[in-house]
């Protein structure tokens, strides 16, 4: 692993310094980040523009209102529980179906009616917050993951991480959830990290913990060379959330459904850096590439039609 950091950093390595001074600090407004750090004002955003979200059920936002939940939450046999400000997936619940006064878990675990609102509860309290701040739950839609996706991974949903800058896709991974991870799409839990070839929507190598590997651990299915359904359409949707949030650095995450497509999860305005390993290319040059370009005003079409001319796989990616 060491011998790959050494290839990327020769390949213009982002650290995390340079990323806050010359890309965050320098793109994102601070004024513009409850944009994306409140989920349900991203949700907003996002269906205003006529962008796909999960489907919002409902918000408790005081502690009286947990009371209600049950009236909310029996017409619906899954859902999803949620902290507006998470950080992580951090305080997120995922219920896939219901036995009388229980809710199974999406590992099969069932919990009481009374867990859940004690869950709801600390969720309000600001134990899953960014800073620990009063949060609002979120009740939403449980996303179904798309057939192809869903048996590259374990129990939880994959998604995908796509790096814009100034409104370019510049890389991409998909984040697929392991054992280890308890079915979370969280690659410091335990998650697979696989590179996505901008130009073509295929899978690159994947970076499991410390390691290079080409099949899942969990199911054994192979993870390299898989094709990204609906490639066109993610990259479109990634590239207008610029015009959505204004922030000139951000990660988008976005689930594929298997009814309903392309649903976007969540917006970062400080996405991590780990999407390089996954791609074995640094993120430096595509960035100067951006900068050098931005001022010609393009379209959204055009913005993604130059992300997939310029940065392929094919002519950055490094060989061993």
């Amino acid at each position: 692993m060491f011998g790959l950091y050494k290839k990327i950093a020769q390949t213009g390595l982002l650290g995390i310094n340079r990323r806050n001074a010359d890309y965050i600090l320098t793109y994102n407004p601070r004024h513009l980040y409850p944009l994306v750090d409140d989920k349900l004002l991203t949700k907003r955003l996002a269906m205003e523009a006529g962008l796909g979200v999960p489907k919002l059920y409902g918000s408790v936002e005081i502690v009286r209102q947990v009371r209600d939940l049950p009236e909310l939450l029996a017409q619906y046999q899954d859902f999803v529980v949620k902290p507006a400000h998470g950080n992580g997936g951090e305080g997120i619940l995922i219920i896939t179906g219901r036995n009388k006064r229980l809710y199974r878990r999406h590992n099969g675990v069932l919990i009481t009616e009374e867990a859940l609102f004690h869950h709801v509860t600390n969720i309000l309290s600001g134990m899953y917050s960014l800073g620990g701040h009063p949060d609002k739950a979120l009740i939403e839609y449980r996303i179904q993951a798309d057939p192809l996706l869903e048996s590259l991974s374990y129990q939880g949903v994959p998604d995908i991480r796509i790096i814009v800058f100034l409104g370019f896709p510049v890389m991409s991974m998909v984040r697929l959830p392991t054992r280890m991870s308890n079915g979370k799409a969280n690659l410091h839990q335990g998650a697979i990290g696989a590179g996505i070839d901008i130009a073509t929507g295929t899978t690159l190598q994947a970076v499991w913990m410390n390691d290079i590997i080409t099949e899942h651990p969990d199911t054994g299915n192979g993870v390299f060379g898989v094709q990204i359904p609906y490639w066109d359409t993610l990259l479109y949707q990634a590239a207008s959330c610029y015009e959505l949030t204004g922030l000139g650095y951000q990660g988008i995450d976005i689930v594929l459904d298997r009814e309903k497509g392309p649903l976007i999860l969540e917006l970062n305005a400080r996405p991590g850096l780990n999407i390089q390993i996954a791609n074995k290319v640094g993120l430096l040059p595509r960035l100067r590439r951006v900068e050098a370009e931005a001022h010609k005003k393009m379209e959204i079409k055009e913005r993604v039609a130059f992300a997939k001319m310029h940065f392929g796989a094919t002519e950055h990616s490094i060989h061993h």
